[in-house]
This record gives structure tokens, sequence and C-alpha cells, in this order.
């Protein structure tokens, strides 16, 4: 969004409460790769380097946002965190660590997985094994010889079984409550899925779900045995219901799941001291538990007061309008090819915001920036 800002002759001030640009990025597990493919998954008019992966890894992302950091044309506070944003009058006061800002225009792009999120099972104080959410783990070092179980059915949940079944595990477990839909990251050929997910977001739903049916069956087959029936409901009709993407996953994911490397296995219904018992009446042992329970965006002490969110916590400002004159939401509508829509809005947004500010501002030096 401030690259886009920048190069419409604006000044913002981009505020990050890390040390550093990517932080979230950086955070992410070691072998994380984009279920996106490179050409979608840039920086607005910065394509990776050539060298790159067709899938960039969690390093080159991290790499290619630093690339552009010393960009003269932001004025960029790290280690600065944004408390609360209030209206005040026609103009916005953002209240941070670092004293209050006030501005004209304010984007909020603090992401769509922020807050993790880990469910309160009955019993679970008196778990004496390790509990973690998917956001700590980085690799399956620490799981060597030991019994893991991971709880979500979700792209991270999948890889992360993969990673710990095929890093030292002696037993994986993935716990499900929902059957996912399921897609693979390249369809046969080497081609990359989201070339097609991303135009078939823009068809109906029905439609695209019988495409994305034929695709299924061909590429992944039933997996009824292992666990996994057919969804009741089609990928792009619970992605626009929900805004839930589906779980999207390499081949040597699947086959593991197939080969029964990994065990799926019922939602967990309570924790018990030594382990947990599940929907089914089994119980196990785990001694590692991996909750990639998902996240939730956490925007309540920024704008909860400003009546601009659903009762989910979502932005009202769905892309196609604003939740409130000068206050904008960018990167939380959950859609394929997110990166690279995003991008894309981040340039419309910016054009609408340039238009309102006029050129003698954008011009205005350092100490006193146009502020965005």
């Amino acid at each position: 969004m401030a690259l886009s800002l920048a190069d419409r002759g604006l000044r913002p001030v981009l505020i990050e409460e890390a040390e550093h640009v990517g932080a979230a990025w950086r955070r992410r597990y070691d072998r994380l790769r984009l279920n996106t493919a490179k050409h979608f998954s840039h920086l607005p008019g910065r394509a990776y380097p050539k060298s790159t992966s067709v899938f960039p890894t969690r390093d080159d992302v991290v790499a290619h946002l630093e690339h552009f950091v010393d960009d003269e044309r932001i004025d960029l506070r790290l280690s600065t965190s944004v408390q609360r944003i209030d209206r005040r009058d026609a103009r916005w006061c953002v209240q941070t660590t670092a004293g209050p800002i006030d501005a004209t225009h304010i984007v909020v792009a603090t992401g769509y997985e922020r807050v993790p999120i880990i469910p309160e099972w009955p019993g679970r104080r008196f778990f004496t094994g390790e509990l973690l959410h998917s956001s700590a783990y980085r690799n399956p070092a620490f799981c060597q010889g030991k019994r893991v179980l991971v709880v979500g059915a979700g792209s991270s949940a999948m890889e992360i079984a993969h990673d710990v079944a095929t890093g030292g595990a002696t037993t994986t477990w993935l716990s499900v409550r929902t059957v996912p839909n399921i897609m693979l990251r390249t369809l046969p050929g080497g081609f990359p899925s989201d070339f097609i997910a991303t135009a078939m977001h823009h068809m109906p739903p029905r439609m695209a779900d019988a495409m994305a049916e034929v695709a299924r069956r061909l590429s992944i087959g039933d997996l009824s045995a292992v666990g996994l029936p057919r969804p009741t409901e089609g990928v792009f009709t619970r992605g626009h219901r929900l805004g839930r993407a589906p779980a999207i996953i390499d081949t040597h994911t699947l086959d593991a799941i197939r080969n029964r490397t990994i065990a799926v296995v019922p939602v967990i219904e309570r924790f018990e001291q030594d382990g947990v018992r599940l929907a089914d009446g089994q119980s196990l042992r785990p001694d590692v538990i991996i909750c990639a329970t998902g996240y939730r965006r956490g925007l309540e002490p920024l704008v909860g007061h400003l009546s601009v969110l659903d009762e989910r916590g979502v932005p009202l400002d769905d892309g196609a309008r604003l939740a409130d004159r000068g206050l904008w939401f960018l990167g939380f509508q959950s859609r394929p090819g997110l990166i690279g829509s995003v991008a894309k809005r981040s340039r419309r947004i910016a054009v609408t915001i340039g238009e309102e500010i006029p050129a003698s501002r954008r011009e205005t030096p350092i100490p006193g920036p146009s502020r965005v």
C-alpha cells in the first residue's frame, strides 16, 4: 500500500510494530511456500527476481519486502504500535506508542490472520504434554521420536503434519472437524492451480464448484477411506459464504494421507491428563499438539468503537465501498490469488486518495510529509 501511494506522488507514513518489515513472514515455518505463483504474488509493479521458484518460499517473500525497505518516498516508522484510531472532525487521529498522528486517510492493513486462536477445549489445562499454535511452529526438530497431533484441516495443518511425519515423529495424527475442500498447488503438467482458481472466483459459485469438482475427481480422487469424504459444500460456495480458503497441498502431502503416514482422526472432544478423547470415543496419547486452528483479525482495539466491523470482526469495507470516509481496509477478503488482488486494490486506493490530496501537499519536504 505504501509503495502504491508513493508511486502516485504521495509520501505515506507506514507504521510497523515490529523491528523489521515482513515480521509476520519471518515468523512462519521454515518450509513454507506460497500457494500462489510468483507471477501474482509480488508487490505492485515489482516482480520477483527471475531466479525465484514458481512458488516463492518464506525467505523469498522476506527478501522481496526487504529489497524496497529503503524507499525514501516512504516515512517508515518501525517498533511503533497503533493503539486506537479516532475520528476527529473531518480527519483521523491515530494513537501510537510514539504519540498521535493526524491524517486525512488511513489504510488499515494489519492482516487477514493476525491473532492466533486455540480453542478452549474442556480439560485443556490438565494436559501435561507440549501444546502450541501453528504460528509458533518452525520445524520438526523438537518432534523427533514423539507422537504428534496436528489439529486443523487447512493448508498449514496439512503441510505441518507432513513436515513432522517426515521429520522424525513416530506417529502423526491430523484431527479434522470440518472436512475441507482440497486442491493441489500444482496441476498435472506443472501448471499452478491458482491461475485457474483466480479466474473461477469471478464465475457464478455453482458453475465454479462444478468445474472444481471435476478437477478434484481427476487429480485427487476419493479420500473417504482415509477419513476425508467429499465435502457437502463446494469450494467456491464455501469461500464466498464464509471466507474460507480450501486446503492447498502438494502431491507428497496427499500421498502421505493416502498411505496413512498422516492418520486422519475426528475432532477433539476433551483433553485428559495424558492425552485427548476424540468425538468417536477413541483416546490418543500425543506428546505434542500443534493447533492449526486459525486466527482472528483482532481489529476491535483499533476500530471496534467506530461501527466499521460486522459481528465477526470483519471490516464492512468489502472492496467496493468504504466503511467510513477516509478509512480504508486492505487485505481482509479471502479469495484466490490474495496477494495479487491486494496489490491491485492498493493501486486503486492510491488513485482515489491521490485525487483528493492537492499536488502542493505531495511536495511538502521532511519533516512535514503529507500524511496518509
